[in-house]
C-alpha cells in the first residue's frame, strides 16, 4: 500500500492526511475484493524498517491502527472477515499489541474472507524466525527440515499460497514483503497512489493476473501435452 506520503505532498497536505486516506482505500479494497473472487488479501501495513521514520509519523500510523480497529472491527466480524496479523509482536506498544490480539480473537471463527495485515513485519526477519522454529522442532536432525516444514513456520504458514503481488505508486521492488512466499507469484505494478485505490484499480490488477499463464517452472500445459 504505497504512495500515501506522495499523495499528500502533491496536494500540499501533511503526510498524516495521506495515511488517513490510505485507511479509507484499505476499507474500499477489502469490501471490493470478494467481488472478484478473492478469498485472501494480504496488505503491508507497517514494516520493521518503518520504525526509522520520524516519531511523529510513527505515532500517526499507530493512531490509524487504533482508529481502523475501533471503526471497522465490528463490521469485519459481521461480514465474515477473519483478521490475521503477520509479523513480530515484540516491541509493539502495549495497547497496539492488545488490538492485534483482540482483532484475531474476535474474528477467529470467520471463514468468508481472510484479511492478513503485515504489521511490524519484514520478509527477511520472518524467514529468520521460521528458521529458528524449524531448527528447534528438528531437534538437531537436518533430515527433518524440508520446504514444507519451513513454509508452515512462516507467519503465513496456515494461509493459502500467494498468487499475485500488486505494487502501487509505480514502485518496482518487493521491499522485504513475503520474500519466501513470492517464489512463483505473479507481479502487477500500478501507477496509482494507494489513497486512490479501490474497486477499479483492483479489478484491473485481477484482470492482468488472470491473463497470465502460470507455469511454476514447467512448460505450458498445451505444449507439454503435445
Amino acid at each position: 500500500m504505497d504512495g500515501n506520503g506522495r499523495w499528500a505532498e502533491r496536494r500540499g497536505l501533511p503526510r498524516a492526511i495521506g495515511h488517513r486516506e490510505g485507511v479509507q482505500a484499505l476499507k474500499r479494497t477489502v469490501q471490493a475484493a470478494p467481488k472478484f473472487g478473492i478469498e485472501c488479501l494480504t496488505v503491508f501495513g507497517f514494516s520493521t524498517e518503518n520504525w526509522r521514520r520520524s516519531a511523529e509519523e510513527v505515532s500517526d500510523l499507530m493512531g490509524l491502527v487504533r482508529a481502523y480497529v475501533a471503526s471497522d472491527l465490528a463490521r469485519l466480524k459481521r461480514e465474515g472477515v477473519r483478521v490475521r496479523i503477520l509479523g513480530r509482536r515484540e516491541g509493539l506498544p502495549a495497547d497496539i499489541a492488545e488490538i492485534v490480539e483482540r482483532s484475531e480473537r474476535e474474528t477467529a471463527g470467520n471463514d468468508r474472507f481472510l484479511l492478513q495485515v503485515a504489521f511490524n513485519y519484514g520478509g527477511r526477519g520472518d524467514i529468520v524466525d521460521a528458521a529458528r522454529k524449524v531448527l528447534a522442532a528438528a531437534d538437531g536432525d537436518p533430515a527433518r527440515i524440508d520446504e514444507a516444514a519451513f513454509g508452515r513456520a512462516l507467519s503465513t504458514g496456515d494461509g493459502p499460497e500467494l498468487d499475485v503481488i500488486v505494487r502501487t505508486s509505480g514502485e518496482h521492488r518487493l521491499s522485504n514483503f513475503l520474500l519466501w512466499e513470492a517464489a512463483y507469484a505473479e507481479f502487477v505494478f500500478q501507477e496509482v497512489l494507494w489513497p486512490d485505490y479501490g474497486e477499479g484499480p483492483l479489478g484491473e490488477a485481477v484482470e492482468a493476473f488472470r491473463s497470465r499463464q502460470r507455469r511454476f517452472g514447467g512448460r505450458p500445459a498445451a505444449v507439454a501435452a503435445g
